[in-house]
């Protein structure tokens, strides 16, 4: 063989390298005990209308928010219970399943996995049962999302579209554009809050960069 076969070769293992290398994940997985199953179980029956033994989704949306709290390990601590703190008063009579995300990426981009990509969480109400959430810490005043956090989110995105048939990409505060859609499965219609996190822009430049094109929420096509 040649040697511009070779260095062909180590070209190409090189460029697959950094490809595969480019998307860090590292594992911090919330508590999923007994508790935390059975509340889920429960949170799909009452609010999802959704009766089942499992607590395994098809993720079809994926969304994207801000977590308020300031760190990472703030946001982990408030992540990691089984059952919701008593200070959540807006969401603790619909449920005492604290609320959780998929992933969270902290300020430097750096991306920690909480819960497997298939399993229940609670953080978008309606759609919880199809979502996987990806939370980030930032507050979107003091506390603006980084640059680095940009280019995570659209490599997480990127992946996550390529492993499952993910149909939308949208912001926490466009949740309310699936009332009356098929994936929307809120029982009670007067159970809703006000967000807005991620707002319009974030969105819209992620929706411009992914690889795979990704419907943005209804009523709000690109």
């Amino acid at each position: 063989m040649t040697r511009t076969f070779y260095t062909g070769l180590l070209l190409t293992c090189t460029i697959l390298f950094a490809c595969e290398g480019s998307l860090n994940i590292i594992d911090k997985p919330v508590t999923f005990d007994e508790t935390r199953k059975q509340l889920s179980l429960e949170y799909l029956k009452v609010r999802h209308g959704i009766e089942t033994g499992s607590v395994e989704i098809d993720p079809k949306i994926i969304v994207v928010h801000w977590t308020v709290i300031p760190t990472l390990e703030k946001t982990f601590e408030t992540f990691n219970p089984s059952r919701l703190s008593g200070t959540r008063t807006g969401i603790k009579d619909a449920s005492s399943l604290n609320v959780s995300a998929h992933f969270v990426i902290d300020r430097d981009g750096t991306i920690y996995q909480l819960l497997p990509e298939t399993t229940f969480a609670r953080h978008v109400i309606g759609l919880n049962h199809c979502a996987i959430g990806i939370e980030n810490v930032a507050n979107g005043t003091d506390l603006p999302l980084t640059r680095q956090q940009f280019k995570a989110n659209l490599r997480l995105i990127n992946y996550l579209s390529g492993k499952y048939n993910i149909e939308y990409l949208i912001g926490h505060d466009q949740y309310q554009q699936f009332i009356g859609h098929p994936l929307w499965k809120e029982t009670d219609p007067n159970y809703l809050t006000e967000k807005n996190d991620v707002g319009p822009e974030f969105i819209r430049k992620l929706h411009q960069s992914i690889d795979h094109e990704l419907k943005p929420a209804p009523g709000l096509e690109k």
